[in-house]
């Protein structure tokens, strides 16, 4: 909270330090009010608040508006700097831009610091009014990015998150929260009812509950290893699109991005927000009148919920990047953690291949509007949802468009300039079913251990990569190497997850086991046979391939290292081109999932019938060939 008052004593105990958080927690329900109630000029952008985590080691830019002219003194512990204001320009804040009218920027910056467990406060002076900020610490501040399963709160995940919460005294970690501030135009400062808490939350048993399920349990490894304070800036969005989370003058490198983005400009400009309230308010009517319920006012047509309002909806171009990341712009940070999917994983939405394009372009635009081209950026794979594949529903299953976004995300990453600290996380192993699963731990300390080990390092922990090497047909089966071991996380050790199909292109549920040493019962780690009796001459391979898929292989036997969902075919999704159209006709869609039902019944009857013959040619599968080794 930014507020005139008087300079207060480091706090010197945690009994205190909640007793202050108290006290400030209920200030900032009225967020910067004080400041525009007195009448001042001057300001400070809405990140600079109290418990404020500074990014240590880079150089500390602070920025502001006030009078035109003016002279600003700014002053971050012992360290003084001046700015002059410069004249007066727009101020892009939506439904405030009249709070900063006639306003002009300032902005000083100071040399980087080390990290600092000792809180500092920054001061900011024009005139005869001054700005405090207290209980500011210099520590590492990573970015959580997507929709609502990475904003989704610790109190709403398994057992509610008891026992993290229960652990949750953590004075050094804190979370700065951005909630529903998607807009049509690059913001250039944070509107006060779009700040959760009203500014920075310090960790407590009674506040973590209200942190990022995945971030909590990402940022309180990260501090609890390093003992350095940790920042987290919650800029997800329940329901976006990526196509809101990339900036949006990257749209034009791409012919997919650029069609859609002319797309959206369009829809923009036909806009018609009068029309567009009196249909919602018929609509609204109607379902009154069918529930015996007062008819409703008619909406505010400068008013309108962001969804309705074309280039503003969360499923439009750039709209959440710029309400609430690149209003952050400036601000130094040490990462980015992404985890979202959903919505681009609804069959009517779902182009992979424009997924992408945006994956590519939104780390790239991000980067490039940080300042840091090799800022570390972690992809949590889309998440497992609905029910779960299983030798009963296998085939079933595998029409989930689901599968082809995590592609689209692992190759989006892959298609990055500079592979510099990036990495992608599977998860489809966490599978909880419904929208919204509640195991968050698994995904937050698995994007831990890859910051500690690939990002810090030096402090014991291991990261190791496996990869496909070669994935080849050996007459009815296919031989699979990988650069390591790949070891199955169930107890019988069988590998599960994959299926073959022909030149047909029919996909069905394959066995699969270890390849075996002639003459010796020892299984090869590294080296996986895969067979279907369905598929007499395979062609193509896919493993993981579903929304909540089977597939149980971990790179080198780790929990914490789900081998990527994979295919060796080019059989793409049906996806149209045309961004007015749906992804996919809804009639094809349908044929698509009976198809997909008709291939696990024709398996089940072969099954039963070739019961024996399949035992028999299991047993052998593992198997290694003379003509295998020449």
């Amino acid at each position: 909270m930014n507020s005139m008052k008087k300079e207060m004593q480091p706090v010197k105990s945690r009994h205190v330090l909640r007793i202050l958080l108290a006290a400030a927690s209920f200030f900032a329900l009225a967020g910067r009010v004080p400041v525009a109630a007195a009448a001042t000029a001057l300001r400070l952008h809405a990140v600079f608040a109290d418990h404020m985590v500074i990014q240590r080691d880079q150089p500390i830019k602070v920025w502001g508006w006030a009078t035109p002219g003016e002279t600003v003194s700014v002053q971050l512990g012992e360290e003084r700097a001046e700015a002059e204001v410069a004249p007066a320009v727009p101020v892009e804040v939506f439904g405030h831009e009249e709070e900063y009218a006639g306003l002009g920027r300032w902005e000083v910056t100071f040399p980087a610091r080390e990290a600092s467990t000792q809180p500092t406060t920054l001061h900011v002076t024009d005139g005869d009014v001054t700005l405090n900020v207290e209980d500011i610490l210099m520590g590492d501040v990573w970015v959580l990015y997507g929709q609502s399963n990475m904003a989704w709160p610790l109190s709403r995940t398994t057992s509610r998150g008891d026992m993290a919460r229960a652990m949750a005294d953590l004075p050094l970690f804190r979370e700065f929260k951005i909630q529903g501030n998607e807009q049509a135009t690059l913001q250039d400062d944070i509107r006060t009812p779009a700040l959760a808490h009203g500014g920075w939350l310090v960790s407590t048993p009674e506040t973590a509950g209200e942190f990022s399920g995945i971030g909590y349990h990402f940022g309180a490894h990260v501090q609890r290893a390093l003992g350095v304070p940790i920042g987290l800036i919650n800029a997800a969005r329940g329901g976006a699109s990526i196509e809101s989370m990339v900036p949006a003058r990257k749209f034009s490198e791409d012919p997919l991005t650029e069609r859609y983005a002319e797309h959206v400009e369009q829809r923009m400009a036909e806009f018609d927000p009068e029309a567009t309230a009196d249909r919602i308010w018929a609509n609204q009517s109607a379902r009154a009148r069918n529930r015996n319920r007062p008819e409703p006012p008619r909406p505010d047509p400068n008013n309108l919920r962001s969804w309705d309002v074309p280039g503003k909806s969360p499923s439009d171009r750039a709209s959440v990047y710029n309400g609430m990341l690149g209003v952050l712009r400036g601000l130094n940070v040490k990462g980015v953690l992404f985890h979202q999917g959903y919505n681009n994983a609804i069959a009517q939405n779902c182009r992979p291949r424009r997924y992408r394009a945006l994956t590519r372009l939104m780390i790239e635009g991000i980067r490039e509007d940080f300042n840091e081209p090799d800022l570390p950026f972690c992809i949590i794979g889309l998440c497992a949802g609905g029910a779960p594949q299983n030798v009963d529903n296998f085939e079933a299953q595998s029409t989930d468009p689901g599968a082809f976004i995590r592609e689209a995300q692992r190759l989006g990453l892959a298609d990055v300039e500079n592979q510099n600290n990036l990495v992608f996380i599977p998860g489809y192993d966490v599978i909880v079913p419904g929208l919204h699963p509640s195991k968050k731990r698994e995904h937050g300390e698995r994007a831990s251990r890859w910051a500690l080990a690939r990002i810090y390092g030096g402090v014991g922990i291991q990261w190791r990569d496996v990869e496909l090497l070669s994935a080849e047909p050996h007459g009815d089966h296919f031989v699979l190497k990988f650069s390591g071991a790949i070891i199955c996380d169930t107890r019988n050790q069988i590998p599960e997850g994959f299926s073959l199909a022909g030149e047909d292109g029919k996909f069905y549920m394959a066995h699969a086991r270890y390849s075996e040493e002639r003459g010796h019962p020892q299984r090869v780690p590294n080296e996986i046979r895969v067979w279907s009796p369905l598929v007499p001459e395979p062609v193509a391979l896919r493993y993981a391939w579903a929304r909540s898929p089977m597939g149980n292989l971990k790179m080198m036997g780790h929990p914490d290292r789900p081998f990527p969902s994979f295919r060796t075919d080019d059989w793409d999704f049906p996806e149209s081109d045309d961004p007015a159209e749906s992804a996919v006709e809804r009639g094809a869609w349908r044929a698509m999932q009976s198809e997909g039902q008709e291939r696990l019944e024709y398996r089940r009857r072969e099954e039963a019938r070739r019961g024996v013959e399949i035992l028999e040619r299991i047993n052998r599968l593992g198997a290694i060939a003379e003509e295998d080794e020449e």
